[in-house]
């Protein structure tokens, strides 16, 4: 099953047999303090800079979130969508819990995007599918029920059936939702990244759906996050997951290698051309530096 995202001039195409598509994270002032003052100050040019250097990296499609108390949201999306746009020819991936800004974001989006996110609590569902079909996007749908995130791994399945049934309803193709079994961090309760393989499996047996994950929660709390987060996300490439909102400078490397080793990169090449494309972007990052 194949969930394809488009820009202008950009197709990508998300499936079990295609090597993994890195969503940026970056344009998100949640922990990036620059970003939410670039935003406030509506100064372009650090956006502009971060979509630059994420596709440079190796990201295949950016998230765009401006969730900041400071800003009117809705206004401000538009104009950051715009932004990015005119640096870089990816498709986009409209990040909020708001209706109303998704739909804002959407608008400014070309191409078919990704929306993120709905779950499967029934206002969200109500709320967010209705965009979603309208726009012709793909969506994200977490397996967050009415009572929260379930513990196990049957639970988490029950609540995708749920997404995928109701967008069915709506006529929203299965190949155009992409299902987030979340994780939770293993130093609160050490069989959280097994509760999420396992539903990995269960999911990708049940619907054969596209998952993604947000492979560093997983690691909250606990000291070298980057080794935990690329074995973590490792394994759960090899049990189906297929992309990840996360970063690509940070995570690339590890990704293009778990291709390489699930035969999803023929004589090497995708690892060999990264490997070298980012050697010269560290030489040319530090001597900017200095």
């Amino acid at each position: 099953m194949h969930t394809i995202l488009k820009s202008e001039k950009k197709e990508v195409i998300i499936g079990i047999d295609k090597p993994f598509v890195i969503i940026g994270e970056k344009i998100n002032p949640t922990g990036i303090k620059k970003l939410g003052q670039a935003l406030v100050e509506n100064n372009m040019d650090y956006v502009k800079q971060l979509a630059l250097r994420q596709v440079a990296w190796g990201a295949d499609v950016l998230d765009v979130n401006v969730g900041h108390p400071q800003i009117d949201e809705a206004a401000v999306i538009p104009i950051v969508v715009e932004a990015v746009r005119s640096v870089v020819d990816v498709p986009l991936c409209i990040d909020s819990n708001d209706p109303k800004i998704l739909a804002a974001g959407l608008n400014a989006a070309t191409g078919k995007p990704l929306v993120n996110s709905v779950n499967g609590e029934e206002k969200q569902l109500a709320s967010v599918l209705p965009l979603v079909k309208d726009r012709g996007a793909a969506v994200l749908g977490l397996t967050i029920g009415e009572e929260g995130i379930p513990a196990t791994a049957e639970e988490r399945l029950k609540v995708a059936g749920n997404i995928i049934e109701r967008a069915a309803k709506m006529g929203i193709p299965v190949e155009d939702i992409i299902i987030d079994p979340l994780v939770m961090t293993v130093g609160h309760n050490s069989m959280a990244a097994t509760v999420t393989l396992k539903a990995i499996e269960l999911i990708r047996k049940e619907y054969g759906v596209n998952m993604s994950l947000g492979a560093s929660n997983v690691s909250f709390g606990l000291p070298d996050r980057h080794s935990v987060n690329s074995s973590f996300l490792s394994l759960a490439m090899q049990a189906g997951v297929t992309c990840s909102i996360t970063d690509p400078i940070k995570l690339g490397s590890s990704i293009r290698a778990t291709d390489l080793l699930l035969g999803k990169d023929a004589n090497s090449m995708r690892y060999l051309k990264y490997f070298r494309a980012t050697e010269k972007l560290r030489e040319a990052e530090a001597a900017a530096k200095t």
